[in-house]
């Protein structure tokens, strides 16, 4: 495999373990716009215990997701105080703490970064991601799982049927705080380097993209939505390489991907507003699974 292949796919596997950390969220009637401060945590806080504990990879991997589930869990509190636009600048606002802090660290790096001595490839990063896959499926099929869905289609309905909506809120902005905390604690070790800008609010608005154009009615729209707009810039540089033409007009190219994103996010906010993959949409998809589900 060559090491362009294998940049691209360690990015998507990445990309897709921080969709699934806003996905988790959002699934339960949340839109958070903090996942870059998450990400953040998880790198600079995979960097330190790195280079200031001295652990290994595994370790680090881990605290540093504990770190971003435990962050998630104290903030919710506040968060979930706030509703609709308010709760989105709050998640937002968060995110800005983070960076502004990792900037005026001198422990931190500032703004000039840190560099970690450690290293962990795709052998680690796919597996792990896959790992995360089926477990977001997992959750979903699970009575948390329906729980968070009646939550993001009625609060109102699912408290009067029983759910504990403020528990279950609370308990997926911590795993999705955690998730996302393990794709910036991959990403540190992957790309071994780490600066603030990189964590900055058009990440967040991104990955938020992500979840939202692949929908979050299902497990399969993160997955659908990263997959998506990782690969489209890489397409379009290939599709450059391919036609031949200029490195003025390939960066070009390159550089519409934010034009393009904007066509497909309106196109999608009036044609479909749900997301790529709905669940309606799966069970066109597999009607033959819908019949014998009748006849049991």
């Amino acid at each position: 495999m060559s090491g362009y292949l294998t940049g691209v796919l360690a990015l998507l596997a990445i990309n897709v373990i921080f969709a699934y950390g806003i996905f988790i969220t959002a699934a339960a009637g949340q839109l958070n716009l903090g996942g870059a401060g998450f990400q953040a945590i998880g790198a600079y806080g995979c960097a330190l215990l790195g280079l200031e504990a001295g652990l290994p990879p595994g370790p680090a991997i881990a605290l540093a997701a504990l770190l971003g589930g435990a962050v998630g869990f104290l903030i919710s509190f506040p968060v979930l105080r706030t509703r609709g636009v308010y709760m989105v600048l709050a998640t937002f606002a968060f995110a800005e703490v983070v960076a502004g802090v990792i900037l005026n660290s001198e422990r931190l790096g500032g703004s000039m970064g840190l560099i970690l001595q450690d290293y962990v490839d795709i052998g680690i990063i796919l597996p792990v991601a896959g790992g995360v896959v089926l477990f977001a499926f997992y959750l979903m099929s699970t009575r948390v799982g329906l729980a968070m869905r009646a939550i993001h289609d009625d609060e109102a309905v699912a408290e009067l049927m029983g759910v504990h909506t403020r528990a279950v809120q609370v308990g997926c902005f911590a795993l999705g705080g955690a998730l996302a905390a393990l794709s910036g604690a991959l990403y540190a070790l992957y790309y071994g380097f780490v600066e603030a800008q990189v964590f900055g609010p058009l990440l967040s608005i991104f990955v938020l993209l992500y979840v939202l154009i692949g929908g979050t009615q299902t497990a399969w729209g993160p997955l659908v939505g990263a997959a998506f707009f990782t690969l489209l810039p890489e397409g379009l540089r290939s599709l450059a390489a391919a036609l031949g033409v200029e490195p003025e007009l390939g960066r070009a190219i390159e550089e519409s991907r934010f034009l393009i994103f904007g066509v497909i996010i309106v196109a999608m906010m009036i044609l479909r507003p749900q997301g790529i993959v709905t669940r309606d949409l799966l069970e066109r998809m597999l009607p033959r699974r819908r019949r014998g589900a009748g006849h049991g």
